[in-house]
């Protein structure tokens, strides 16, 4: 379908929908509709399963932690405020990270190299 001159090609592509899974709390929805669906190949399900477990992680500790301030009194509950805002930001970081990785791998591989790439996803992404 595209030729290896084609900026908006199969692989460019498949790049955004990668970017989409990795959006911090909204792209959850789209990693979780391509789970479901069960298409595409063995690295999107990784990284949008990657996804959901970051996104209901973040999720489960950010609900956890925000009970828990409103349940302690003064320094304690500020404490707790504090480590969901770490937590937070931690998140948001993550997924950055996890797509500055994408886009340094497919601006290193070559269109034909797609296959490549899906078999070595554990070297490049769980180091």
């Amino acid at each position: 379908m595209a030729e290896s001159g084609d900026r908006l090609g199969e692989n460019r592509l498949r790049q955004l929908r990668l970017y989409l899974y990795l959006v911090p709390i909204l792209g959850f929805f789209p990693a979780l509709w391509q789970l479901y669906g069960s298409k595409g190949d063995r690295r999107e399900q990784q990284i949008s399963r990657q996804a959901i477990m970051l996104m209901l992680s973040w999720l489960s500790l950010y609900l956890g932690l925000g009970w828990g301030s409103d349940h302690l009194a003064g320094i304690g509950g500020f404490r707790m405020m504090y480590l969901n805002a770490l937590l937070t930001s931690g998140y948001f970081l993550g997924c950055f990270v996890l797509m500055v990785r994408i886009w340094q791998k497919s601006a290193k591989t070559t269109p034909t190299s797609t296959d490549q790439m899906a078999d070595n996803f554990e070297e490049y992404f769980l180091k």
